[in-house]
C-alpha cells in the first residue's frame, strides 16, 4: 500500500501536537464561551475540499477483499445458526417425545 505524503512518522508527530494543543483544556473553555463566526460560501467550500483531500479511500483490490471475507463471514454465521437450530430443534423433540412417554 503506498504512503500518503504526510504520514511520515515525523509528519504525524506534528499533527498529533497541533490536535493536542488545538483541544488543550485552556482553548476548549474560549471556544465554548465565544459564539462561532460564521463563514461564507466559499471560504466553506474551500474547507470542505482541504477536509476531503484528508480522507484515504481504500483501494479496489482492498474492497474486494474485505467483501470476499464478510460474504465467507455471513455463510460461517449461518452455518453455525442453522447447527444451532437444528440442535435445539432435536433436543426439544427429544424432550417433549421422552414426556409424553414415546
Amino acid at each position: 500500500m503506498a504512503r500518503n505524503k504526510g504520514s511520515k512518522p515525523q509528519a504525524m508527530k506534528e499533527r498529533a501536537a497541533r490536535t493536542a494543543a488545538a483541544v488543550s483544556p485552556s482553548s476548549a473553555l474560549a471556544s465554548a464561551a465565544a459564539p462561532k463566526k460564521r463563514v461564507g460560501l466559499l471560504q466553506f467550500l474551500r474547507e470542505v475540499r482541504a477536509e476531503a483531500r484528508k480522507i484515504t479511500w481504500t483501494t479496489p483490490r482492498e474492497t474486494w477483499i474485505t467483501s470476499v471475507f464478510v460474504g465467507i463471514m455471513v455463510v460461517l454465521a449461518a452455518v453455525f445458526l442453522q447447527l444451532v437450530d437444528l440442535f435445539l430443534g432435536w433436543s426439544l423433540s427429544f424432550i417433549l417425545n421422552f414426556a409424553n412417554g414415546g
